[in-house]
């Protein structure tokens, strides 16, 4: 069964997933990377840091987090750009930590799987295998990243076709034209 978040508890989730990240974005650093990412996933570019593989693996992880059903998820919008952008922006250590995270997550499959590639495991099987790594610092920050991309502005390299906001239910305008809500009926006198 499944349950629609208000916003409240949408940000309040968001916020628990940023403060377990080892990967610190601020607002200008989100929308700096953002604005690069955007041209690369339109045109399907070469990733700036990431390897191939890397990226596959990657993307793998974060369609998991946000998997497509009946709307679409993190791969449909083009997260791993926005991925790639961020830990372009001279972040070795952080990338080097991640890699180190995925090459455990690649012997995790190896060992229970027989299979050296998380993304050519089945969906049961790599939600299995992200159950016993949700506390760790690797998922957090892949969690990060996922919800970063995928609720960015679209031109900043996330949220393709605005598939996140789509998912959260925002109305993507480039005004508010009054009534805003119901305060405003009361402070006019109007009632409830």
């Amino acid at each position: 069964m499944t349950r629609s978040i208000n916003r409240r508890e949408f940000f309040a989730l968001t916020a628990r997933a940023a403060s377990k990240s080892f990967i610190v974005l601020s607002t200008p650093a989100i929308l700096a990377a953002c604005d690069r990412a955007a041209p690369a996933r339109e045109q399907q570019a070469a990733f700036q840091t990431l390897q191939a593989q890397e990226a596959a693996e990657f993307e793998a992880i974060a369609a998991r987090i946000i998997p497509s059903d009946e709307t679409p998820g993190a791969r449909e919008a083009g997260v791993i750009y926005f991925m790639d952008t961020v830990l372009a922006d001279d972040r070795e250590q952080e990338l080097t930590i991640l890699r180190q995270g995925l090459a455990d997550l690649q012997q995790s499959a190896q060992a229970e799987y027989n299979q050296s590639s998380f993304s050519q495991l089945t969906e049961a099987q790599q939600d299995a295998l992200l159950v016993n790594i949700e506390n760790s610092d690797f998922f957090a920050t892949m969690r990060f990243l996922t919800i970063a991309g995928m609720f960015s502005l679209p031109e900043y390299g996330g949220n393709r076709d605005l598939v996140g906001y789509e998912l959260i239910g925002f109305e993507n305008q480039h005004a508010w034209a009054p009534p805003f809500g119901y305060y405003d009926a009361e402070y006019n006198g109007g009632g409830q």
